[in-house]
């Protein structure tokens, strides 16, 4: 089996389109479930409202996972202020200047949308002195909506209310020269890579050496996305994620990122040097990376008791929770260590 970038690359595009902020991923499970079903692969749902698809192996009593999110940062509307405009709260790690002059939707809980955009209270140089210094914080950040609104009446009259859904514009684009450049790649990413892999065995009837669960999370960036509907037979847990970039990494835009260790602590050295060695082999070009700040649905299994062998690895992201953007290759040679690893044997302890 080989990838098709150009294909993973345009899924993606789709995906990152489909609003999905944690606690609110109802559209793209939906989208994702019929996708499936569109190629006649099974899939079920799960209470937390996830998607796990099961592929029968040649070994039934040795299972694996690999498990990417498909939930993203967003808001939530915490207060109506007295002029109509909304202030937030976050969903998800990230910094109130990462989206800062991002346009918005807000979806009401009978499903009307409005259209807005997160501004600095205090934006207007020619108005507020303190526009260039004012803390990008929770009291000062707000969404101005793109209605005739006046005051706090205005605004509830349109339905909209605490606790309503903020949802991030994603803008993606696919440049000449390789690069996808979005918001929410981190995961969309991943779960497009699964998707592919997914239709590929499919399709070519592929039998896997040992039953695989790929699981489409949707509580990641809250702390529990992948950490239940664990089959007991589970012997090995991937989350397929991203490498993050920046000063002192060895991750880059162009390769495979294979986590040793993150906060949680190192992975495992067995899987990890399976993923190695299976690299190596293939001539698949990876990085070995250390995330400090970072934390996965494997490190999440094993937290909640799951007794299995948990690797992170994926498409090297930069500028991670903000305007992020990966390239090509570094999609290929993921999609490509995910589709070896999948028909390789278990790895050694």
């Amino acid at each position: 089996m080989q990838p098709n970038t150009k294909e993973t690359m345009n899924l993606l595009k789709e995906l990152v389109l489909i609003p999905s902020p944690s606690g609110h991923t109802s559209e793209i499970i939906t989208y994702i479930k019929n996708w499936f079903t569109e190629r006649n692969i099974s899939s079920r749902l799960t209470n937390k409202g996830g998607l796990i698809v099961t592929f029968q192996g040649e070994n039934p009593q040795q299972h694996r996972v690999l498990t990417a999110h498909v939930d993203t940062l967003g808001a939530m509307v915490k207060e109506i202020k007295p002029d109509g405009r909304l202030s937030m709260t976050m969903i998800g790690g990230f910094h109130w200047n990462a989206v800062e002059g991002e346009y918005c939707t807000v979806e009401t809980s009978d499903g009307n949308r409005y259209r807005g955009t997160i501004l600095l209270h205090q934006s207007s140089v020619h108005t507020y002195k303190e526009a260039g210094s004012a803390d990008r914080s929770e009291k000062n950040m707000e969404v101005r909506l793109d209605e005739v609104v006046h005051s706090r009446e205005d605004t509830e009259a349109l339905g909209i209310s605490v606790g309503d859904f903020i949802s991030f514009d994603a803008r993606p684009e696919i440049t000449p020269s390789g690069f996808f450049k979005s918001r929410h790649i981190d995961d969309k990413a991943s779960v497009a890579m699964l998707m592919k892999a997914a239709e590929q065995m499919a399709s070519e009837g592929v039998t896997l050496p040992y039953t695989t669960h790929l699981i489409i999370a949707n509580n990641e960036e809250i702390g529990f996305g992948g950490n239940s509907n664990i089959p007991f037979e589970t012997v090995e847990y991937i989350a397929v994620d991203m490498g993050a970039l920046g000063d002192g990494q060895s991750s880059d835009e162009f390769t495979v990122s294979i986590c040793a260790k993150d906060s949680s602590g190192p992975y495992h050295y067995g899987l990890r040097n399976h993923l190695v060695k299976l690299a190596k082999e293939n001539n698949i070009k990876y990085k070995i990376d250390i995330y400090n700040y970072y934390g996965s649905d494997a490190s999440a299994a094993v937290r909640a008791g799951a007794d299995i062998k948990h690797g992170l690895i994926g498409a090297g992201v930069d500028a991670s929770h903000a305007n992020e953007r990966t390239h090509e290759n570094s999609l290929f040679h993921t999609e490509s260590l995910i589709l070896k690893y999948l028909q390789s044997p278990l790895s050694e302890d």
